[in-house]
């Protein structure tokens, strides 16, 4: 299973704000915004700070998605 933050993007488009603000206002650094855009793993501190800036929930910003199943 992995972790789409498709969610998160779309709200920031929603709120016409860009990661450098989001960044900014969760008090992250940018490379941790390129982690998720690039599917890699961010902490949970990171995921909390983020839903503290946006108001929001975990549930708000990320969807759990299961692998796609290989045939052999």
């Amino acid at each position: 299973m992995t972790a789409s933050y498709k969610k998160l993007f779309k709200m920031l488009i929603d709120l016409d704000m860009k990661k450098k603000n989001l960044c900014e206002k969760a008090g992250i650094s940018i490379a941790s915004i390129t982690k998720i855009g690039r599917g890699g793993t961010v902490t949970t501190d990171i995921l909390i700070k983020i839903c503290t800036a946006l108001d929001c929930t975990v549930d708000d910003i990320m969807d759990i998605v299961p692998d796609k199943e290989t045939s052999c």
